[in-house]
Protein backbone atom coordinates (compact mmCIF):
# COMPACT_ATOMS: atom_id res chain seq x y z
CA UNK A 1 0.00 0.00 0.00
CA UNK A 2 0.92 3.71 -0.65
CA UNK A 3 2.63 5.88 2.12
CA UNK A 4 0.39 8.73 3.63
CA UNK A 5 2.47 11.86 3.32
CA UNK A 6 3.65 11.87 7.48
CA UNK A 7 4.51 8.21 7.03
CA UNK A 8 6.88 9.37 3.80
CA UNK A 9 8.29 12.01 5.86
CA UNK A 10 8.95 9.74 8.78
CA UNK A 11 10.85 7.86 6.58
CA UNK A 12 12.16 10.56 4.84
CA UNK A 13 13.53 11.61 8.07
CA UNK A 14 14.59 8.60 9.79
CA UNK A 15 16.69 7.40 6.29
CA UNK A 16 18.90 10.14 6.84
CA UNK A 17 20.70 9.23 9.80
CA UNK A 18 20.68 12.66 11.22
CA UNK A 19 21.55 13.58 14.65
CA UNK A 20 18.67 15.67 14.43
CA UNK A 21 16.13 13.18 14.18
CA UNK A 22 17.36 12.21 17.54
CA UNK A 23 16.05 15.38 19.03
CA UNK A 24 13.00 15.24 16.99
CA UNK A 25 11.83 12.24 19.31
CA UNK A 26 11.43 14.04 22.35
CA UNK A 27 9.01 16.41 21.01
CA UNK A 28 5.01 16.33 21.20
CA UNK A 29 3.12 14.63 18.19
CA UNK A 30 2.16 17.91 16.67
CA UNK A 31 5.58 19.42 16.86
CA UNK A 32 7.46 16.25 15.79
CA UNK A 33 4.78 15.82 12.97
CA UNK A 34 6.00 19.30 11.87
CA UNK A 35 9.49 19.46 12.18
CA UNK A 36 9.45 15.80 10.67
CA UNK A 37 8.23 17.51 7.25
CA UNK A 38 10.03 20.09 6.94
CA UNK A 39 13.34 17.91 7.46
CA UNK A 40 12.12 15.66 4.88
CA UNK A 41 11.62 18.71 2.50
CA UNK A 42 15.06 19.80 3.71
CA UNK A 43 16.36 16.16 2.51
CA UNK A 44 14.59 15.98 -0.77
CA UNK A 45 16.12 19.71 -2.05
CA UNK A 46 19.51 18.38 -0.38
CA UNK A 47 19.53 15.31 -2.49
CA UNK A 48 19.06 17.00 -5.56
CA UNK A 49 22.75 18.70 -5.18
CA UNK A 50 24.06 15.32 -3.78
CA UNK A 51 22.48 12.75 -6.43
CA UNK A 52 22.30 14.74 -10.07
CA UNK A 53 25.29 14.34 -11.42
CA UNK A 54 23.88 16.32 -14.56
CA UNK A 55 23.75 20.21 -13.71
CA UNK A 56 21.33 20.81 -16.10
CA UNK A 57 18.86 17.76 -14.73
CA UNK A 58 19.98 19.28 -10.80
CA UNK A 59 18.93 23.11 -11.76
CA UNK A 60 15.71 21.75 -13.81
CA UNK A 61 15.38 19.67 -10.65
CA UNK A 62 15.57 22.65 -8.29
CA UNK A 63 13.28 24.93 -10.29
CA UNK A 64 10.38 21.98 -10.47
CA UNK A 65 10.88 22.22 -6.50
CA UNK A 66 10.38 26.36 -6.53
CA UNK A 67 7.15 26.13 -8.56
CA UNK A 68 6.00 23.35 -5.86
CA UNK A 69 6.35 25.77 -2.91
CA UNK A 70 4.46 28.02 -5.18
CA UNK A 71 2.11 25.87 -5.78
CA UNK A 72 1.56 24.55 -1.95
CA UNK A 73 1.52 27.91 -0.41
CA UNK A 74 -1.32 28.53 -3.38
CA UNK A 75 -3.23 25.50 -2.02
CA UNK A 76 -2.38 22.64 -3.58
CA UNK A 77 0.84 20.26 -2.29
CA UNK A 78 1.68 17.29 -4.97
CA UNK A 79 4.63 15.96 -3.58
CA UNK A 80 4.10 13.89 -0.04
CA UNK A 81 6.85 15.96 1.51
CA UNK A 82 5.04 19.27 0.91
CA UNK A 83 1.80 17.17 1.89
CA UNK A 84 2.53 16.44 5.04
CA UNK A 85 4.02 20.05 5.81
CA UNK A 86 1.25 22.46 4.84
CA UNK A 87 -1.38 21.51 7.67
CA UNK A 88 1.63 23.00 9.43
CA UNK A 89 2.72 26.22 8.20
CA UNK A 90 0.09 28.37 9.74
CA UNK A 91 0.55 26.84 13.42
CA UNK A 92 4.52 27.55 13.12
CA UNK A 93 4.32 30.80 11.12
CA UNK A 94 6.44 28.64 8.20
CA UNK A 95 6.47 30.89 5.30
CA UNK A 96 7.28 30.22 1.26
CA UNK A 97 10.36 32.37 1.91
CA UNK A 98 11.57 29.82 4.19
CA UNK A 99 11.79 26.90 1.75
CA UNK A 100 12.82 28.93 -0.79
CA UNK A 101 15.52 30.41 0.72
CA UNK A 102 16.71 26.34 1.49
CA UNK A 103 16.22 26.11 -2.30
CA UNK A 104 18.29 28.88 -2.95
CA UNK A 105 21.10 27.70 -0.56
CA UNK A 106 21.18 24.15 -2.99
CA UNK A 107 21.37 26.80 -5.78
CA UNK A 108 24.65 28.18 -4.23
CA UNK A 109 25.94 24.64 -4.90
CA UNK A 110 25.15 24.03 -8.55
CA UNK A 111 26.92 27.48 -8.69
CA UNK A 112 30.14 27.36 -7.09
CA UNK A 113 32.54 25.15 -5.22
CA UNK A 114 34.70 27.49 -3.81
CA UNK A 115 34.31 30.17 -1.47
CA UNK A 116 36.62 32.81 -1.34
CA UNK A 117 36.32 33.90 2.30
CA UNK A 118 34.60 33.55 5.67
CA UNK A 119 31.98 36.31 4.33
CA UNK A 120 31.37 34.70 1.27
CA UNK A 121 30.63 31.02 3.47
CA UNK A 122 28.50 32.83 6.25
CA UNK A 123 26.19 33.57 3.11
CA UNK A 124 25.70 30.15 2.36
CA UNK A 125 25.33 28.77 5.61
CA UNK A 126 22.94 31.33 6.07
CA UNK A 127 20.44 29.91 3.15
CA UNK A 128 20.97 26.40 4.07
CA UNK A 129 21.29 26.12 8.02
CA UNK A 130 20.25 29.74 9.52
CA UNK A 131 16.95 29.21 7.45
CA UNK A 132 16.46 26.04 8.93
CA UNK A 133 17.37 27.22 12.80
CA UNK A 134 14.94 29.66 12.04
CA UNK A 135 11.99 27.36 11.17
CA UNK A 136 12.85 25.07 13.64
CA UNK A 137 13.26 27.20 16.56
CA UNK A 138 9.47 28.23 15.68
CA UNK A 139 8.25 25.04 15.47
CA UNK A 140 10.45 24.42 19.04
CA UNK A 141 7.72 26.50 20.67
CA UNK A 142 9.60 29.94 20.21
CA UNK A 143 8.03 33.33 22.46
CA UNK A 144 11.00 35.52 22.45
CA UNK A 145 11.93 37.17 19.10
CA UNK A 146 15.34 37.01 20.32
CA UNK A 147 15.36 33.40 19.69
CA UNK A 148 15.51 34.11 16.18
CA UNK A 149 18.98 35.34 16.36
CA UNK A 150 20.59 32.18 18.55
CA UNK A 151 18.84 30.13 15.99
CA UNK A 152 21.00 31.74 13.14
CA UNK A 153 23.94 31.53 15.31
CA UNK A 154 23.26 27.70 16.12
CA UNK A 155 22.67 26.75 12.34
CA UNK A 156 25.61 28.67 11.44
CA UNK A 157 27.98 26.33 13.92
CA UNK A 158 25.74 23.33 12.85
CA UNK A 159 26.61 23.79 8.75
CA UNK A 160 30.67 24.40 9.97
CA UNK A 161 30.52 21.41 11.91
CA UNK A 162 29.03 19.14 8.81
CA UNK A 163 31.64 21.23 6.77
CA UNK A 164 34.01 19.94 8.91
CA UNK A 165 33.04 16.82 9.01
CA UNK A 166 32.24 16.12 5.53
CA UNK A 167 36.12 17.69 4.03
CA UNK A 168 37.12 14.28 2.58
CA UNK A 169 33.64 13.19 0.71
CA UNK A 170 32.84 16.81 -0.52
CA UNK A 171 36.90 17.41 -2.08
CA UNK A 172 36.18 14.00 -3.72
CA UNK A 173 32.90 15.40 -5.75
CA UNK A 174 35.07 18.68 -6.24
CA UNK A 175 34.11 20.86 -3.51
CA UNK A 176 36.02 22.83 -1.23
CA UNK A 177 33.85 24.77 1.57
CA UNK A 178 36.27 25.56 3.44
CA UNK A 179 37.74 29.40 2.85
CA UNK A 180 40.32 30.14 -0.23
CA UNK A 181 41.89 32.63 1.61
CA UNK A 182 42.51 30.41 4.83
CA UNK A 183 43.19 27.39 2.61
CA UNK A 184 46.45 29.79 1.77
CA UNK A 185 47.21 30.52 5.19
CA UNK A 186 47.80 27.46 6.28
CA UNK A 187 49.36 26.64 2.65
CA UNK A 188 47.23 23.71 2.17
CA UNK A 189 46.28 23.44 -1.73
CA UNK A 190 42.88 22.85 -3.34
CA UNK A 191 44.44 19.71 -5.30
CA UNK A 192 46.38 18.48 -1.81
CA UNK A 193 42.28 17.84 -0.68
CA UNK A 194 40.87 16.51 -3.84
CA UNK A 195 43.61 13.82 -3.59
CA UNK A 196 43.36 13.76 0.61
CA UNK A 197 47.04 13.98 0.55
CA UNK A 198 47.31 10.31 -0.61
CA UNK A 199 49.10 11.38 -4.46
CA UNK A 200 52.32 9.88 -5.68
CA UNK A 201 55.32 11.74 -4.69
CA UNK A 202 53.47 13.88 -2.28
CA UNK A 203 55.07 14.22 1.53
CA UNK A 204 51.86 12.66 3.10
CA UNK A 205 53.47 14.19 6.87
CA UNK A 206 53.94 17.60 5.75
CA UNK A 207 50.26 17.48 4.13
CA UNK A 208 48.92 16.23 7.92
CA UNK A 209 50.72 18.55 9.75
CA UNK A 210 49.67 21.69 7.74
CA UNK A 211 46.14 19.74 7.08
CA UNK A 212 45.64 19.71 11.02
CA UNK A 213 46.88 22.46 11.46
CA UNK A 214 43.87 24.64 9.39
CA UNK A 215 41.04 22.08 10.89
CA UNK A 216 41.98 22.49 14.49
CA UNK A 217 40.98 26.48 13.29
CA UNK A 218 38.03 25.34 11.96
CA UNK A 219 37.52 23.59 14.89
CA UNK A 220 37.72 26.37 17.24
CA UNK A 221 36.04 28.62 15.43
CA UNK A 222 33.05 26.26 15.05
CA UNK A 223 33.28 25.62 18.83
CA UNK A 224 33.54 29.22 19.62
CA UNK A 225 29.93 29.71 17.47
CA UNK A 226 28.20 26.89 19.98
CA UNK A 227 28.99 28.59 22.49
CA UNK A 228 28.04 32.20 20.68
CA UNK A 229 24.98 30.55 19.79
CA UNK A 230 24.08 29.67 23.56
CA UNK A 231 24.55 32.91 25.06
CA UNK A 232 22.30 34.31 22.47
CA UNK A 233 19.28 32.22 23.84
CA UNK A 234 17.15 33.73 26.09
CA UNK A 235 15.85 32.36 29.52
CA UNK A 236 12.54 32.09 28.76
CA UNK A 237 12.63 30.39 25.55
CA UNK A 238 15.64 27.93 26.70
CA UNK A 239 12.79 25.45 27.99
CA UNK A 240 11.17 25.12 24.52
CA UNK A 241 14.41 24.85 22.68
CA UNK A 242 15.58 22.01 24.38
CA UNK A 243 15.45 20.01 20.65
CA UNK A 244 18.15 22.58 19.27
CA UNK A 245 20.39 22.31 22.57
CA UNK A 246 19.99 18.71 22.27
CA UNK A 247 21.52 19.01 18.80
CA UNK A 248 24.36 21.27 19.97
CA UNK A 249 25.00 18.33 22.47
CA UNK A 250 25.69 15.93 19.52
CA UNK A 251 27.18 18.34 16.98
CA UNK A 252 29.84 19.69 19.51
CA UNK A 253 30.53 16.06 20.75
CA UNK A 254 31.69 15.03 17.26
CA UNK A 255 32.98 18.55 16.72
CA UNK A 256 35.45 17.43 19.74
CA UNK A 257 36.01 14.26 18.11
CA UNK A 258 37.05 14.89 14.85
CA UNK A 259 39.25 17.94 16.58
CA UNK A 260 41.36 15.42 18.33
CA UNK A 261 41.95 14.08 15.02
CA UNK A 262 41.44 15.83 11.95
CA UNK A 263 43.01 13.49 9.34
CA UNK A 264 40.53 10.94 10.22
CA UNK A 265 37.78 13.30 7.96
CA UNK A 266 40.05 12.61 4.76
CA UNK A 267 39.04 8.85 4.74
CA UNK A 268 36.00 8.14 6.49
CA UNK A 269 32.65 9.83 8.11
CA UNK A 270 33.19 10.53 11.79
CA UNK A 271 30.41 9.72 13.57
CA UNK A 272 28.90 8.94 16.80
CA UNK A 273 26.98 5.21 17.45
CA UNK A 274 23.48 6.05 17.54
CA UNK A 275 23.20 4.77 21.22
CA UNK A 276 25.31 7.68 22.19
CA UNK A 277 23.74 10.14 19.99
CA UNK A 278 20.22 9.39 22.13
CA UNK A 279 22.25 9.55 25.40
CA UNK A 280 23.28 12.98 24.44
CA UNK A 281 19.88 14.08 23.67
CA UNK A 282 18.11 12.70 26.84
CA UNK A 283 20.99 13.82 29.00
CA UNK A 284 19.86 17.23 27.91
CA UNK A 285 16.26 16.76 28.09
CA UNK A 286 16.23 15.11 31.61
CA UNK A 287 19.19 17.39 33.23
CA UNK A 288 18.12 20.61 30.54
CA UNK A 289 22.18 21.10 29.98
CA UNK A 290 25.01 20.22 27.78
Amino acid sequence: MPMNPQDYAQQKAAASGSSFYYAFLFLPPERRAAITAFYAFCREVDDVVDEVSDLGVAQAKLGWWRQQVAQAFGGRADHPALQALMPHTATFGIEARHLLAVIDGCQMDLDQSRYLDFANLQQYCHLVAGIVGEVAARIFGQTDPRTTDYAHRLGLAFQLTNIIRDVGEDAARGRIYLPVNELQRFDVKAHELIKRGAAPGMDTADFHRRFCELMRFQCERALSTYDEALALLPETDRRAQKPGLMMASIYRTLLQEIAADPVLVLTQRVSLTPLRKFWLAWKVQALGRL
